[in-house]
């Protein structure tokens, strides 16, 4: 059976019978729309959003908002970009699906479409990921199921959690990367992980660079432990910063010089979404 884009998709944290399948498009007025509490999007680009307004300004809104009901209101589930261009506009109506689903779909949903459409930053994804394991009990195995990931790239997301919030806040403004990040988890100390990510920002630090730093900052004995026939830490780090940026399973494989790159796809569909990525479309 054909997969979806990102792995089985909602189907593998909700059981189907959860979720509504109707699919009717009607048309509300935009104040009736309430934001999604289960965002996990905390910064929106203001010029990416200018973008999509003159989009629609000039074709209208082609996909409708998917919104669930909220008394005499809606919330919305997913669109909220949209939302936001909308309201810029001034538009007094939007299309919009109701779907009747509980709060852990709702931000299954907004997930799914922010690593879909606009990448949320690695901050934001880990904050969704513990916010559907301490709120529903889902498992990393999971989330990972449901978005086309292994489970250690779910977990060493998650790991970012533990840097200094400083650090977390640069992630935030993108001035530190997935992979610089997880190299600094191996840095027990704190204030020396403060001061790699300085350096980070300041001298515009490669993740190799910053490697061979936290390498020679380790005490010789240890140095003296690392096996030469371990997998280079690069590759793994690199490995799990291209699964983020693709949202699927990559796995590297190196013969001294040489090697493979392997990415997998589900679906025609998800093939032409990777495809576009690596050429540098959105």
């Amino acid at each position: 059976m054909e997969r979806k884009a990102l792995g089985k998709g909602i189907g593998a944290l909700i059981p189907e019978k959860e979720i509504a399948t109707r699919n009717e498009i009607i048309y509300v007025q935009s104040d009736q729309i309430k934001p999604n509490p289960f965002q996990p999007r905390e910064e929106f680009n203001q010029e990416h959003i200018d973008e999509l307004a003159q989009s629609i300004k000039e074709k209208g809104v082609i996909q409708p908002l998917l919104v669930r009901r909220r008394g005499d209101s809606y919330e919305l589930i997913a669109g909220e970009r949209r939302l936001r261009a909308c309201k810029s506009l001034g538009l007094k109506e939007i299309p919009i699906i109701v779907k009747d689903i509980g709060d852990r779909d709702s931000l299954e949903y907004a997930l799914i479409e922010n690593i879909q459409r606009e990448d949320l930053n690695p901050i934001e994804e880990a904050h969704a990921y513990q916010h559907l394991i301490d709120k529903f009990q889902v498992t990393q195995e999971k989330i990972g199921e449901a978005l086309g990931k292994g489970r250690t790239t779910i977990a060493n997301t998650l790991r970012l959690l533990r840097l200094p919030y400083e650090i977390q806040e640069e992630m935030k403004k993108g001035r530190i990367s997935f992979a610089h990040g997880r190299a600094l988890l191996e840095v027990q100390d704190e204030n020396l992980q403060r001061r790699f990510a300085q350096d980070i920002i300041a001298k515009e630090l490669s993740v190799r660079e910053l490697e061979s730093l936290i390498k020679m900052r380790r005490p010789k004995s240890m140095r003296r432990k690392i096996s030469p026939s371990v997998r280079e830490p690069f590759l793994a780090v690199l490995e799990e910063e291209m699964q983020h940026r693709l949202s699927t399973k990559v796995r590297i494989s190196k013969q001294k010089k040489r090697g493979h790159i392997f990415i997998e796809f589900y679906s025609q569909e998800d093939l032409e979404r990777i495809a576009g990525i690596i050429r540098g479309g959105k």
